[in-house]
């Protein structure tokens, strides 16, 4: 069988996950090339800040839903058999719980977080262990119309992703720092050890909109603003359909596994690109937490209880009309796109990886009758 030369760009969590599973595959020789690598930590690169838990967000009968769907059981095996990278359920119903206000409704909060919201959402009944559950009205906490909970997972990125890596390495899989300008400067010839390249993978997520070659402008940043804090929960994770605050804020709270910290949040803050933390925003970020999880301090007032770790910037890579896992054909080599995935990259990562592995083999079927 000839050797198949991939070339995938970009090393966030859809990148590594798509060069993983095709490297399982036989007959491909993969180098992902990125200019950034888990380790890194810069406001480009997107994968190390997410909370990465599973809270699906894809509106039911989409295809993102479907993608989200397929990640479930790779993510629930993990958190079973790799808990130093994701934080097992424990088989408690309680451990997220999603909170609704009815006057949050057309909130830029409430419109991404549509489906997670839905009294009847679609991973109630096609994904059945997440064990989802209404919350009865007479354990609402004061100002929540409705509520629901379900067990999910949350995975530590600062462990995931290296392990991504590995996973990588041990398959065979080449990893090059580098940029590119325009994406057929993946076929050059230092590129690829073979010197050939035979397919390139688009997993450049933001940086999709300043790709030459795709330059896709309906890619843009939403920005999010987070605080890690030593203190915990208890294993909860907690979200509310929106804030008193602004439009663009959100009350959000997860506890990373191995020590990873527990995650405070946030914001989506459309087109915002600042990199530098807003210090009234974490004030605020931290007084909602505290308002919603008074565990976190153990009831004692006041944002100076928390022992925070750090506080962070990512942007979120959307894309005005979901996610493009597509192939198309450049001059005379076949690019497969999997990006523009906003805040659902870990929670549909398999899923779109699969797509995308698909629309390789499909691509060299189509080499193989030219």
């Amino acid at each position: 069988m000839k050797q198949k030369n991939i070339v995938v760009i970009g090393a966030g969590v859809a990148g590594l996950t798509t060069a993983f599973l095709l490297s399982k595959r036989s007959g491909y020789k993969i180098v992902v090339a990125a200019k950034h690598m888990p380790g890194d930590y810069d406001i480009e690169y997107a994968s190390p800040w997410a909370g990465a838990n599973y809270m699906p967000v894809g509106v039911r009968g989409t295809q993102a839903a479907e993608w989200e769907k397929a990640t479930w059981g790779p993510l629930e095996n993990l958190a079973k058999n790799n808990p130093d990278a994701a934080r097992p359920a424990d088989g408690e119903t309680e451990d997220c719980e999603i909170r609704s206000r009815s006057k949050d409704l057309g909130s830029a909060t409430a419109d991404w977080f549509s489906e997670l919201l839905s009294p009847n959402p679609w991973f109630k009944d096609v994904v059945p262990n997440v064990k989802f559950r209404v919350i009865p009205s007479d354990q609402l906490a004061p100002g929540i119309d409705s509520a629901t909970s379900f067990t999910s997972v949350c995975i530590n990125t600062a462990i995931y992703l290296p392990w991504l890596v590995s996973q990588c390495l041990k398959n065979g899989v080449i990893f090059k720092r580098k940029v590119f300008k325009h994406i057929l400067d993946t076929t050059k010839p230092d590129v690829h050890p073979s010197g050939q390249t035979d397919l390139v993978i688009n997993c450049t997520g933001l940086m999709a909109s300043q790709l030459g070659g795709v330059e896709d402008k309906s890619v843009f940043p939403a920005r999010g603003q987070i605080v890690i804090v030593r203190n915990e929960t208890g294993g909860k994770m907690l979200d509310v359909s929106g804030t008193d605050d602004a439009d663009d804020e959100a009350c959000y709270i997860m506890t990373r596994a191995a020590g990873g910290g527990t995650i405070l949040g946030g914001s989506y803050q459309k087109g915002n690109c600042e990199s530098q933390f807003d210090p009234n925003l974490a004030n605020r970020i931290m007084r909602r937490a505290i308002d919603m999880c008074p565990e976190l301090t153990r009831g004692r007032k006041g944002i100076e209880q928390l022992d925070i770790v750090r506080h962070a910037v990512g942007l979120r890579p959307v894309r005005e009309g979901g996610t493009r896992v597509e192939r198309e054909r450049l001059e005379n080599i076949w690019v497969v796109h999997n990006y523009g995935h906003g805040g659902a990259g870990y929670q549909s990562s398999y899923g779109c990886a699969e797509t995308a592995i698909d629309l390789v083999e499909e691509a060299f079927q189509k080499l193989a009758h030219l």
